[in-house]
């Protein structure tokens, strides 16, 4: 009944948009300063370029926010210049989600960043009109929430030793591997504390022989299933491993937007939602109940991002098996207050309307 009383005003509430209302568009270019530096497979980093989003129609403003991670092959002079190809006037109608998408897609491929960073604060801004937030108007329950993961990356013994202590708080640690002395990296974290673990190889391992054999060792290690193991265009390797594997394999770089979930249903037991890979909520919201309805289990992940992006993908966390919403905690330097997490590293939404959250 909720979720039909949510969507009768999102309907009334786009006929009074129908009329053109005056539409304020700004973005501009905002760098997260990590706390720690970031290691991955392939590459190391201590900061994330950004750009910052904000639409106002009629006095009420929502915002946005793309993150790019360089693996994506956005920067913020792309995402920049897509935005400038926006008509202001085409998001007059802020409920018209489906059709700003299609408009957004007209004027290019891809850029799925900048499609998010606008995606988003039109959520927040439709939220906030409808004086909601959107995991109740997708009718989902805002208390029945995973716990989220905690990254750790391989580094320094001084700046491993920090890092772990950063991860008390929360219930499951996430390790980057792939990297050299990964198996290390684990040891050092279980002599410390034997919390599950879930690992992150981000295409790190190169044949499936590697990865079944790191697979079945860390099995043995409490780790609860293992993302990207190898090459994201390997589907038939990763069936293979799948068959063999005694913990879930999730795929990340392999799935971007629904349209490559089908495909990936043999292969994998799970897929990683980001709203940066998939264009924003709209998408990610189509991702995760085909998943669903493909027998996937759904992780809903984040890059580096504030509170602003990290929030909007919490929205979605109660249809999750799993959540690694850590981006903002990773960070020195956000810009908004927003989602939360309990001291048991249970995700809390506000109930604030639109994506939950508030400026600083």
């Amino acid at each position: 009944m909720k979720n039909i009383k949510a969507l009768l005003a999102v309907f009334l509430l786009s006929l009074a948009f129908s009329a053109m209302a005056q539409v304020d568009f700004k973005y501009y270019p905002y760098e997260l300063k990590l706390k720690h530096a970031f290691n991955l497979a392939t590459m190391s980093r201590t900061t994330t370029p950004g750009v910052q989003v904000e639409i106002t129609v009629d006095s009420v403003t929502g915002y946005g926010e793309a993150s790019m991670p360089p693996y994506l092959g956005e920067s913020v002079e792309s995402v920049t210049a897509f935005l400038e190809r926006i008509d202001p006037e085409r998001l007059s109608n802020p409920f018209a989600l489906e059709e700003i998408h299609a408009y957004m897609d007209s004027l290019a491929p891809g850029n799925r960043a900048a499609k998010a960073a606008v995606d988003i604060a039109l959520h927040d801004l439709t939220g906030k009109l409808m004086g909601q937030p959107w995991y109740a108007i997708y009718g989902l329950d805002g208390e029945r929430t995973p716990c989220t993961s905690f990254t750790i990356s391989n580094d320094t013994p001084e700046e491993l030793a920090k890092k772990i202590k950063e991860s008390e708080p929360y219930s499951i640690i996430k390790v980057k591997m792939g990297v050299p002395g990964d198996r290390e990296l684990i040891e050092t974290i279980r002599r410390h504390t034997d919390k599950p673990i879930c690992v992150d190889v981000n295409q790190g391992w190169k044949s499936r022989e590697e990865a079944l054999d790191n697979i079945n060792w860390l099995a043995s290690r409490n780790v609860i299933f293992v993302e990207q193991p190898m090459d994201k265009t390997d589907i038939e390797g990763h069936k293979w491993l799948k068959e063999r594997s005694p913990i879930p394999i999730v795929a990340d770089e392999a799935v971007q937007t629904s349209a490559d979930i089908p495909a990936l249903a043999e292969a994998y037991d799970g897929i990683n939602i980001k709203l940066m890979k998939s264009g924003g909520l709209h998408e990610a919201y189509k991702m995760a109940v085909l998943a669903k309805a493909l027998g996937l289990k759904v992780m809903i992940g984040c890059m580096t991002e504030t509170s602003c992006a990290v929030s909007a993908a919490a929205q979605l966390a109660p249809m999750a098996e799993w959540v690694d919403l850590d981006g903002n905690l990773l960070i020195a330097n956000d810009l908004f207050d927003g989602m939360t997490i309990a001291p048991d590293g249970r995700v809390t939404l506000t109930p604030t309307p639109g994506i939950g959250i508030s400026k600083k």
